[in-house]
């Protein structure tokens, strides 16, 4: 593990929780063992809305709705969340958390490729003033040209697990051959991130490592 345990701890033990509704959905998420953004990311997730304050959100990787649900939770009511997810599955089980916790009006779930949508918005000349990346990491790098077409400038793109449990600052020999590829992408991902002309970038050693990007320039 690339954190301190005990840090980690001590920080979890710092950070308040949700309203009940919330708290159950992801209790249940974690007995089913569902890939859910971990507490202390939650904790940057809801801060950096806090301090963006959007009006338009969206999320590439529903799973089972939590995370939009939360960020919901720290939103003006005005502000509208659309949540992409590939599985029929988690879609399912994110279209029911939605609707208990009460935000119908406000998150629209879409069972779809991420691709294919984002080329979608893109076409519609969409923007979003705020993109939570938190799908499959190999496609992070792929997705990257549409996300920044779609995000307004001064909007943020906040993308989780690109530490990828820390295997990123291993030689990729030394990383399992099935995560080579990922492990590829996430370190291009990051590179490009932070050397682009389009984001101002830090990448924080948050949950499972976390980056956030400030999208730069004037709307053309």
């Amino acid at each position: 593990m690339f954190q301190n345990e005990r840090i980690k701890d001590y920080i979890d033990s710092l950070i308040p929780g949700n309203d009940k509704v919330i708290e159950e959905i992801r209790t249940k998420a974690a007995e089913d063992a569902m890939p859910i953004i971990r507490r202390d990311g939650e904790q940057l997730l809801k801060s950096v809305l806090k301090m963006k304050n959007p009006g338009r959100i969206l999320e590439i990787g529903t799973c089972v709705g939590y995370s939009a649900i939360v960020m919901a939770a720290n939103t003006e009511a005005d502000c509208h969340i659309s949540t992409i997810e590939i599985g029929e599955n988690d879609y399912g089980m994110a279209v029911e958390n939605v609707r208990l916790a009460g935000y119908e009006d406000r998150i629209s779930c879409y069972l779809a490729d991420a691709t294919d949508m984002l080329k979608e918005y893109v076409r519609n000349n969409e923007r979003f003033d705020f993109i939570f990346m938190d799908a499959a990491k190999a496609q992070y790098i792929n997705w990257l040209p549409d996300v920044t077409k779609i995000l307004v400038p001064g909007g943020v793109l906040l993308s989780d697990n690109v530490l990828h449990d820390g295997d990123i600052v291993q030689s990729r020999f030394a990383v399992d051959r099935r995560d080579r590829t990922t492990h590829a992408r996430l370190r291009e991902y990051l590179y490009e991130l932070t050397h682009s002309d389009e984001y101002m970038t830090s990448v924080l050693n948050v949950a499972d490592g976390m980056s956030i990007s400030v999208r730069l320039g004037k709307e053309k």
